[in-house]
């Protein structure tokens, strides 16, 4: 019950609810819920669940309503002396004051263990808080060594690709010559190719000198005193034009490799 609300709570320790309709009243000055009175009061001995005290006798507990109707409320006090109602009343408001007063000390209780988790938790930050800062320095003095390592690198990768630029304007150059050197080889080739007779001007050439020279038999000399050693010779008489020498017009006319016998 709060203290500006006119509403009673269970005084069960795990209920806490606002009473409506029917509520059970102990000597102790607690009340319970319908639920909760009917499920604890029912077995003998009956112990009050709020304060663990004995109640055994015929009106320690008492099941009452807490909205009464208009008959009862007319007729419940009627008859009584002035004192006994108003000893009745200042023990009814006895029971609210300490129904509220109790109230007032749960509220206080609870609130001291929400200050008390409160710092708790303060402190948990505090050490986490410190904890996050020294990860963070460490971090930072790690992301300081790792810009020095970047740039380290970032240095050594401008000298290395100069040197490769210099290497490919090197192999460039290189490249160049030697293009131009396949490309005089190749010209010179092409040009000794050129001066060489070709083989269809050989077979015109044989063909000529074939129908320019009559046809007779080869001669054969004689090398020693055997008669078969003898060999084939091509040589012509003197004045006819031979094979080699129709074919070949570089070749020394003077120069005779046979002697005749």
């Amino acid at each position: 019950m709060s203290l500006g609300d006119d509403t009673l709570l269970c005084n069960f320790p795990k209920c806490r609810t606002k009473l409506s309709g029917f509520a059970w009243v102990t000597a102790c000055s607690h009340v319970f819920c319908d639920q909760h009175g009917s499920g604890e009061f029912s077995r003998s001995p009956a112990i009050c669940p709020a304060c663990s005290s004995a109640l055994s006798g015929k009106l320690d507990i008492v099941r009452t309503e807490l909205s009464p109707s208009e008959e009862y409320k007319a007729m419940v006090l009627a008859g009584l002396r002035p004192d006994i109602v108003l000893d009745i009343s200042a023990r009814a408001l006895a029971f609210w004051s300490y129904q509220v007063h109790q109230e007032r000390m749960y509220q206080e209780y609870s609130l001291s263990r929400a200050d008390a988790q409160l710092k708790q938790m303060e402190k948990v930050l505090t050490q986490q808080n410190q904890s996050r800062e020294l990860e963070l320095t460490a971090m930072r003095g790690e992301i300081a060594s790792l810009k020095k390592v970047m740039d380290e690198y970032k240095r050594k990768y401008s000298e290395v690709s100069e040197r490769l630029m210099e290497r490919n304007r090197q192999y460039q150059k290189l490249q160049g010559l030697y293009d131009s050197l396949r490309l005089r080889n190749m010209v010179v080739g092409v040009g000794e190719r050129d001066m060489q007779p070709q083989p269809g001007n050989q077979d015109l050439n044989n063909a000529m000198a074939r129908q320019a020279t009559p046809q007779r038999s080869p001669q054969f000399f004689s090398l020693g005193p055997e008669p078969d050693s003898r060999f084939f010779s091509c040589l012509e008489p003197d004045g006819a034009k031979t094979f080699f020498q129709f074919s070949s017009p570089a070749r020394d006319k003077g120069r005779s490799f046979i002697s005749k016998h």
